[in-house]
């Protein structure tokens, strides 16, 4: 047995090992074929570096990750880390210490392009989708993390990662969406004080880096100004006070598979406690219905107050991540 970095003649047999591990709900990964996969891990605009145990000219183990090329405002070639994407070792030659050798391969490939860190976070550029156990095939497009009820959770740990954050994967089959009954009452309160709720206007040039800076988000900031300068914006939700944005939610976007798909749900520090996430939460949700979605998922925070806003209009919990690190 011996590690090596992969080729692309590994494609297929890598593929077949994701396959048998997804579809032995050892992972919630989704299936992918081959072109799926491969565009999936090296289609992406990063840095990939990926590694196979190979015995008797036999794949029989798989690992990837990546650095990222494409950067946030206030993020860096140096201050970002290593992404680990995947591990994976066919059953029968588990405990044998490749899955240990695989991630060391890793962190060394990391340490020699000046990275301190190496992370598994929904930052990670490859974003895999994954299945919503008992569902019909309900995916999401991306997980947050480690999922806490697959081998690699406790593989991870015992390898010096440590769990830095915890997020839960939430679910809503659209036909059961409960409507909040005052949200009429609500959106007449916010325009009482001012504040307009419902689809924004993107002409109106209003001003979003104020809460953007006060939320510490430059994600957020990224998606409304890529969506405002599209030349087609998809819908998005917000709440405006004298030309700022306050509040948002979106883009709203209809995927392939029928999930209702949205970047996340924002509120100026400033505006909070007053009832604007869940009216924009509601309208998010009457959108999508009105697309034609059957389902929406979504993550947050284990300790995230709008879990609760999830809960009342349905939601419930379906798995739990860990965001995990180890020092280089």
């Amino acid at each position: 047995m011996f590690i090596r970095p992969y080729h692309p003649s590994d494609l297929p047999a890598a593929a077949m090992l994701w396959n048998l591990t997804a579809q032995a709900g050892e992972v919630v990964y989704k299936p992918l074929n081959e072109a799926a996969f491969h565009h999936k891990l090296f289609g992406t605009p990063a840095h990939a570096f990926c590694f196979v145990a190979e015995e008797n000219e036999q794949l029989i183990g798989f690992a990837h990750g990546v650095t990222k090329t494409s950067f946030l405002p206030g993020e860096t070639r140096e201050n970002t880390p290593g992404f680990l994407t995947t591990i994976l070792v066919t059953p029968n030659k588990r405990r044998q210490g490749l899955g240990s050798a695989l991630l060391r391969a890793l962190e060394l490939a990391f340490t020699a392009e000046g990275k301190r860190r190496l992370v598994v976070s929904e930052r990670n550029p490859v974003q895999l989708p994954w299945i919503v156990p008992g569902t019909p095939a309900h995916e999401h497009n991306k997980a947050p993390g480690v999922d806490e009820d697959c081998m690699g959770f406790a593989f991870l740990q015992a390898r010096g990662c440590q769990v830095i954050a915890r997020e839960i994967a939430m679910y809503l089959p659209l036909d059961r969406y409960k409507p909040d009954s005052k949200l009429e009452e609500r959106r007449a309160a916010l325009l009482s004080q001012g504040i307009i709720t419902g689809r924004y206007d993107v002409v109106l040039r209003y001003d979003y880096d104020r809460m953007c800076d006060r939320v510490g988000s430059e994600y957020w900031r990224s998606v409304l100004q890529e969506e405002i300068a599209a030349p087609s914006p998809r819908p998005i939700l917000a709440a405006t006070h004298e030309g700022f944005i306050v509040g948002f939610t979106g883009p709203v976007d209809l995927e392939t598979s029928g999930r209702g798909w949205f970047s996340g749900i924002c509120t100026d520090p400033e505006y909070e406690r007053r009832g604007i996430a869940t009216v924009l939460f509601n309208l998010l949700m009457q959108e999508f219905i009105d697309e034609g979605a059957a389902y929406s998922t979504l993550f947050t925070g284990i300790e995230n107050w709008a879990q609760t806003l999830y809960t009342r209009t349905g939601f419930s919990i379906v798995r739990r991540f860990s965001v995990m690190e180890k020092a280089l």
